[in-house]
């Protein structure tokens, strides 16, 4: 089954990717771009160094566009992120069969309800899994029994997750990107164990 996780690098995505190769599906990582900025780099070298096909997809400029506006009238980025990636999961649901990524039980965004999810399967005849009933202690514990990982404050050098072309594009704009995206701790994969 063509199998589309969609990657940026870290260790959520990069456990989704595991369990499914594990489970004998046909995995191709995908991180996308919209060709602001080159935000695909640490995807690209997290699954060369786990071995996974990789692919970046390009995808419309005003998906972003759309999204950043988003967030400077909400001065806030969940509607704009959510928006980018409802966007990205319609677009593959066209190319593949299975569609997943690293959400998981705390996240906020971005993030499908259940009825989207329902409507996406129902709709485009995929299907669609993410890690919503995991919780953060236990990727964090697994994650580490796995995986060699990188953490450092979140920068536009150090993921491949929407964020990073999103806060280019904000600083094109004129806006504070600290206002918007508070300072946390990103985690990278960067090999096995």
């Amino acid at each position: 089954m063509k199998t589309a996780v969609l990657y940026s690098g870290g260790k959520d995505s990069s456990l989704m990717a595991v369990i499914l190769d594990k489970l004998g599906y046909d995995v191709e990582l995908i991180t996308i771009n919209f060709g602001v900025f080159d935000s695909t780099i640490p995807a690209t070298n997290s699954a060369n160094n786990l071995g996974f096909k990789h692919k970046v997809v390009k995808l419309d400029k005003k998906i972003l566009t759309d999204a950043v506006e988003m967030i400077i009238e909400d001065q806030f980025p969940n509607n704009g992120i959510n928006h980018i990636h409802h966007e990205v999961i319609e677009y593959l649901a066209d190319e593949y069969d299975l569609i997943a990524d690293g959400t998981r039980r705390e996240d906020r965004i971005p993030k499908l309800k259940q009825n989207e999810i329902q409507s996406l399967e129902d709709r485009k005849g995929v299907q669609y899994v993410n890690l919503t009933g995991i919780g953060y202690k236990t990727i964090n514990d697994t994650s580490a029994r796995l995986f060699k990982l990188q953490k450092a404050e979140s920068d536009i050098h150090n993921s491949s997750d929407y964020e990073m072309e999103i806060r280019v594009l904000l600083e094109q704009k004129g806006q504070d990107i600290n206002e918007i995206f508070p300072q946390h701790i990103q985690s990278r994969v960067i090999g096995w164990k």
